[in-house]
């Protein structure tokens, strides 16, 4: 049960303030599905788990007859009854709102002003008819210390085939347009700049040529046309002996390649020097060290929990990263014990065909502010 998988997090962590964020509310088909995600928030919010959380706001992105608007994106966010003084920014009032209660707002979201929302525009990914992909932005202050949340939602590789054509990629390209369209706009001129946190669905993809390149470094490639279109349909990579056995098969939505473990071994590591489309950012955008495997595409069979889909190659999906600032206010511990922590949940759980990785750390108080220079951030006019 993927809940159990979230509860078990947070009964280790016991964050004070939580901050969830879920893509894809209401799955492929939302038009069907839509109506057990009011379930899951039922679920969520009146947990035993989460007993201690006496505020909440919550964000859903439920409005899919919009073509216009709709993200399918969902942001949780749960305060400790321990917590004093949390505040929100309202984008339209520019000014923090004290937060109390619990709140649920779905369907249009566009009419509340605690969060920007917006879909990337339909130019961005042309070959999708209809995407989703877009973020939400939330503005919080704790301790004196201000931060903005964003929620993200990037394209993903359409096809296996052309993916592996070029590198970097052409889908790299298209996300690395999107991704640096949010970054300017979180730091634009409108709002006072805070440190910034994004997290969510990347899409982020290994390098696909260097990657087939190099488990297929002994083989010889076959390729397979259709017959009406001599278009490219499936590339076969044989190894040179024995006995010409298949070690990967490639097609629009298939990678099949003969041994998984090189995904799971050692977490996949030997794989990371092929996620290359953040060094792009690098100037801009902060990440903790990987020490989990690609969270994506995992098996939906739900005896599977460990084991991947043949559809894409496994890559590192779903990321946490950071403006350079938010690397700052991260505490660092006094003694040498490992206070933040950057990993994934439920390893061995069917969780769907993502993994969700979290990030866990700890803010002091007036963290990322010069000491000549503290004032009041959150003082509510």
């Amino acid at each position: 049960n993927s809940l159990f998988s979230l509860f078990q997090v947070v009964h280790a962590h016991k964050p004070h303030f939580m901050a969830l964020h879920c893509q894809e509310f209401g799955g492929k088909n939302y038009e069907a599905s839509m109506s057990h995600v009011d379930k899951f928030v039922k679920e969520l919010l009146s947990s035993d788990a989460m007993k201690d959380y006496n505020r909440a706001r919550v964000y859903l992105d439920e409005n899919y007859k919009s073509q216009e608007h709709f993200t399918a994106l969902g942001s949780f966010y749960f305060l400790h009854e321990s917590l004093k003084n949390i505040y929100q920014f309202d984008f339209k009032a520019k000014k923090y709102k004290k937060v109390t209660g619990k709140e649920i707002y779905s369907d249009t979201l566009e009419s509340t002003p605690m969060l920007e929302k917006e879909k990337f525009p339909q130019d961005y990914f042309p070959e999708c008819k209809w995407s989703r992909k877009g973020f939400i932005r939330t503005r919080w202050c704790i301790t004196d210390c201000a931060f903005d949340l964003v929620n993200i939602h990037l394209f993903h590789d359409a096809s296996n085939l052309i993916a592996w054509e070029t590198s970097p990629s052409v889908y790299s390209g298209i996300r690395h347009k999107a991704l640096g369209y949010v970054l300017d706009r979180i730091i634009d001129q409108r709002f006072e700049k805070v440190s910034y946190f994004v997290f969510g669905d990347f899409n982020f993809r290994l390098d696909a040529k260097a990657v087939v390149e190099t488990l297929c470094a002994k083989a010889t490639m076959q390729t397979i046309r259709a017959a009406d279109t001599n278009e490219v349909v499936k590339l076969i990579f044989r190894e040179s002996d024995n006995d010409r056995k298949v070690m990967l098969q490639l097609e629009k939505k298939l990678f099949d390649y003969f041994n998984q473990d090189v995904f799971r071994d050692n977490n996949g590591t030997a794989l990371l020097e092929f996620d290359r489309e953040l060094s792009v950012f690098k100037d801009r955008l902060y990440e903790l060290d990987i020490s989990f495997p690609p969270s994506y595409p995992y098996s939906e069979d739900s005896s599977q929990g460990r084991q991947y889909m043949n559809t894409r190659c496994p890559a590192w999906c779903d990321r946490i990263l950071m403006s350079h600032s938010a690397k700052e206010l991260i505490l660092k511990s006094e003694n040498d014990e490992k206070i933040v922590i950057y990993d994934h949940i439920g390893p061995n759980v069917c969780m769907g065909d993502h993994k969700p990785v979290f990030l866990s750390f700890r803010i002091a108080a007036g963290a990322g502010k010069p000491i000549a220079n503290v004032h009041k951030c959150c003082v509510v006019q």
